[in-house]
């Protein structure tokens, strides 16, 4: 095929067009999903640890996305900095003594970051200023605490099976009052 041909150039032009229209939308979604095309502030806070955040993660406010995760940067063994980016037109709502913690959009969703309503009085946060965090409950410690339990509750269930078999053969004052049929007579007639 001559690539001189109108047929030729046509189609190279179709491909150019269609190409570059899909790098057009792709820049645009992805600048839409990273607050590239809004004014934004940052605000950044500690952690000892993230629990899975990741650059990117949403950040939500009263439940609606106000932002997102701009970097992680550790800065020791217990020291993790987030930085935030916020949209400018919810600065007005962001005080200063607002917490930030780390939840998930699900029970197993994704990590998010969470920013707690700051009281009426308070100042509103300042570009560049860190708010107060905290820290995320981690998988592993709740799986440990339900191990405890469920081993409490098996001991304890263990001690009424004792209690109630020894009720039931007539054993102690409690199993003699139900077994013993000459106790409840004289029970029922004393009331």
């Amino acid at each position: 095929m001559d690539s001189h041909t109108p047929k030729f150039k046509i189609r190279l032009g179709m491909f150019i067009v269609g190409g570059l229209l899909i790098f057009v939308i792709a820049i645009f979604l992805i600048g839409k999903q990273k607050n590239l095309f809004n004014p934004v502030y940052q605000l950044s806070t500690k952690f000892r640890n993230v629990s899975g955040l990741q650059v990117g993660s949403n950040i939500r406010f009263s439940g609606i996305n106000v932002g997102t995760v701009d970097n992680i940067t550790i800065i020791n063994d217990s020291t993790v900095i987030v930085d935030m980016l916020i949209l400018k037109k919810v600065q007005p709502f962001i005080k200063a003594d607002c917490e930030a913690s780390v939840g998930s959009s699900g029970i197993i969703g994704d990590k998010l970051l969470v920013i707690t309503q700051g009281s009426y009085n308070s100042p509103i946060a300042r570009e560049g200023q860190y708010i107060s965090s905290k820290e995320p409950v981690e998988l592993d410690n709740i799986m440990s605490s339900l191990q405890i339990t469920a081993y409490n509750a098996e001991i304890i269930s263990e001690q009424l099976g004792d209690i109630m078999v020894k009720i039931n053969s007539g054993r102690g004052t409690l199993g003699r009052l139900i077994q013993d049929t000459i106790i409840a007579i004289i029970l029922v007639k004393l009331w």
